[in-house]
């Protein structure tokens, strides 16, 4: 996220990430033809960052966050909360039974996710104060020796292989938050993040080969350290060339020979403007730019840059829209409703196969994170659910061409299923189905429908196990210049 104060409230758990698999040499992964998925041919699954577990009210949010239709869950974990806080010379870092080594509060913020059948994502972050590189310096992060960092890795991956007792099978792995901003990495160095990814990457494909791996997680605003702001970041395409090895233009060349392991790239894909916005300078990334980041990771695949043993996945591990109420000046709630679906459906037209949504419920106030699905409660049971979480369950979009209604959308079930069309003149006519259309076994729906339209009418999706879409105006509003946390 932008704001690097965000993420340091979310950091307050334990951290996780999901990934893909991955493993062999580079020589190996180099010989085998590796492509990224064709945009509008993927899946579109979803998560959500869940932060509630400061409540320890876990088979709660981990129910609601399945019941929104999410099959994964983003779990920040702190490495320094499992380490020891001094490493002594019986510590063995990559042993995961070394004294000194405390898993019993993750295994059980990881089993009650198992138990909802949702897949944790483990991000990685936070190294205790032995681990670092170098130290942090005011209010930016320093860095971890990737030694240190691969040792842990290795300790993780085998903690959760699937034969430690009371502790299930993890597989997705994240490599750092935003290593883009100073205060979750410094230097926020290319060159560094490049040793820390090979160096996770190394150990838990050592354990597993399935295992995936995640990088990126990048923040979609580049700013320089000022005076006054003593805290910067580096444009995300920027960094992502750097880290890739690759020049700028339509057509990148090799800049230098450092391959980078892994399995997914993930963004954070923040916007100003509406699902359709595009960042103001040049090596930013909001929504309208995520398909300049998918063209720079398939240029990376395709110079074996990026060595991974199956194609290449595009993820979004952080996105979502405040809304008014509570937060002033924040989209209202039925336009951030209809954000919502629009987002999701261009994450999907780009190539993004994975999005995570922040947040499952409101902070409190007067926090300035007002994104969940939830307005925020004393109790996640009495929590009233927003508009938004509809929209992110049962995403249905329809636009208005000359002689046709484009729809698209995913049923909350994500299987095949027939999904009925309907359609309502105005505001208080009734409906009348207008198609049936057979969703994909990812749940993907869409078709281009031979209606008698106009801008006055209103469609909307009902599938079985799905139940009904928002109703989705074929006028399409104007987007004012809100941000994702409001003007």
């Amino acid at each position: 996220m932008s704001n690097p104060a965000r993420w340091r409230a979310v950091l307050a758990g334990c951290a996780l990430l999901v990934g893909l698999t991955a493993g062999g040499t580079a020589d190996a992964a180099a010989k085998q033809r590796h492509v990224i998925p064709t945009p509008g041919t993927i899946p579109l699954r979803t998560a959500v960052l869940a932060p509630e577990f400061e409540r320890e009210d876990y088979a709660t949010a981990f129910a609601m966050t399945e019941a929104a239709g999410a099959s994964y869950v983003r779990l920040p974990v702190a490495w320094y909360a499992i380490s020891p806080p001094d490493r002594t010379a019986d510590f063995i870092a990559s042993d995961p039974t070394s004294p000194g080594y405390y898993w019993d509060s993750l295994d059980a913020i990881v089993t009650a996710a198992e138990s909802d059948g949702l897949t944790p994502i483990l991000d990685i972050g936070s190294p205790p104060s032995w681990a670092y590189k170098k130290q942090p310096s005011g209010v930016n992060a320093g860095t971890p020796d990737p030694a240190a960092l691969g040792d842990f890795a290795t300790a993780i991956a085998t903690h959760y292989d699937g034969l430690t007792p009371g502790a299930p099978a993890e597989h997705v792995f994240q490599v750092w938050n935003e290593p883009n901003v100073s205060t979750d990495l410094s230097p926020a160095d290319p060159n560094v993040y490049r040793a820390m990814v090979n160096a996770v990457s190394s150990a838990v494909h050592a354990v597993d080969p399935t295992n995936v791996v995640v990088a990126g997680a990048l923040d979609p605003f580049g700013h320089k350290k000022t005076k006054k702001q003593k805290w910067y970041s580096v444009a995300p395409l920027a960094f992502m060339r750097s880290l890739l090895c690759l020049s700028k233009g339509a057509h990148p060349h090799a800049t230098c020979k450092k391959p980078v392991h892994f399995d997914a790239w993930s963004h954070h894909p923040y916007t100003f403007g509406g699902p359709f916005g595009h960042a103001r300078l040049p090596d930013d990334v909001e929504l309208g730019d995520l398909s300049r980041m998918h063209a720079l990771l398939q240029a990376g695949v395709r110079v074996h840059h990026v060595v991974s043993a199956q194609p290449v996945q595009f993820w979004v591990t952080e996105f979502g829209w405040d809304t008014s109420p509570p937060r002033k000046h924040a989209a209202p709630l039925g336009l951030a409703a209809r954000w919502t679906a629009e987002s999701l459906h261009q994450m999907w037209l780009s190539g993004v196969s994975l999005v995570t949504w922040f947040l499952l419920e409101d902070y409190r106030s007067p926090s300035p994170y007002q994104s969940g699905l939830y307005f925020h409660s004393s109790s996640l049971t009495t929590a009233r659910a927003k508009p938004t979480l509809t929209a992110f369950r049962f995403p249905f979009v329809a636009y208005l061409k000359k002689k046709t209604v484009v729809i698209w959308g995913r049923d909350a079930t994500s299987d095949h299923h027939v999904v009925t069309v309907q359609r309502r003149h105005g505001t208080s006519g009734g409906w009348r189905t207008v198609a049936s259309v057979a969703a994909n076994r990812n749940g993907i729906f869409k078709a281009n429908l031979k209606l008698k339209a106009t801008k006055h009418d209103w469609l909307r999706a009902v599938a079985a196990g799905s139940g009904t879409s928002l109703a989705f105006s074929l006028t399409a509003p104007h987007d004012p210049r809100i941000g994702p946390w409001g003007r």
